[in-house]
């Protein structure tokens, strides 16, 4: 596919059905679920990005739309697995399984999620979105710029809806507000999404090679649902 037609961008339409769809998630869950508090994040960072998006601020609008949508197929893939009492990926485990857990706070079950769908989905979603719009993971691009400058977007749409998951903790003892201080400070997205990208690289590289792709994949979920477990131990 010749590298302009990247251009044809899917519609508007294809993130408002995204967006439509986390908001018919959210209300089908109570506030203080862990599903509910990652999906609150995921919902607001994907309007900003398609606020952002409109304005004409990136160069290829339509690979991040596309992107978009893929990404998020991969969460709901997770929602609707769940849904149906089936095993969800290994890197959703945590949010999953805990997203009832006691003494977990709101911005805990946040993190879980990104780090879910950063740390593992996002590579997978880079990789489908190249051979969709024929194009490959190459750092000196349009489409790598535009990743890189989403991210400071995210970093700030972030800060804000942390904001919001503050106003629960007030009355917190120092000591547990503390250790989740700690948790939140060492999240990173622009670093989760650095990795995703040479995680995408490298499962690009290793698409002739379908039995060493699926290991890889494999021991990356896996990795990631040690650290979701992780962010999930009790701090309040």
């Amino acid at each position: 596919m010749p590298a302009e037609d990247s251009r044809a961008a899917p519609g508007p339409s294809a993130i408002e059905q995204v967006v439509e769809r986390m908001e018919a998630i959210a209300r089908g869950l109570p506030a203080q679920d862990g599903v509910a508090c990652f999906n609150d994040l995921y919902l607001a960072v994907t309007r900003a990005v398609a606020v952002e998006a409109g304005a004409d601020g990136f160069e290829d609008v339509a690979f991040l739309a596309a992107l978009d949508v893929v990404f998020a197929d991969i969460y709901f893939d997770a929602v609707d697995a769940d849904e149906r009492m089936e095993r969800v990926a290994h890197a959703w485990k945590p949010l999953f399984q805990a997203r009832a857990r006691p003494k977990v706070a709101a911005i805990q079950f946040a993190l879980a999620g990104l780090n879910a769908h950063i740390n593992h989905d996002l590579s997978l979603a880079l990789v489908e979105t190249f051979l969709q719009r024929g194009l490959r993971p190459d750092r000196d691009s349009p489409q790598h710029r535009d990743y890189l400058r989403v991210n400071a977007l995210l970093e700030r749409v972030q800060e804000q809806v942390k904001a919001r998951f503050a106003v629960g903790l007030v009355g917190v003892a120092d000591a547990a507000l503390g250790r989740l201080d700690d948790l939140v400070a060492a999240w990173s997205v622009a670093h989760a999404r650095d990795a995703a990208w040479t995680n995408a690289e490298a499962l690009w590289a290793l698409r002739p090679l379908p039995e060493l792709a699926r290991d890889y994949r494999e021991k990356l979920g896996r990795l990631v649902e040690l650290a979701g477990w992780g962010l999930l131990t009790p701090t309040l």
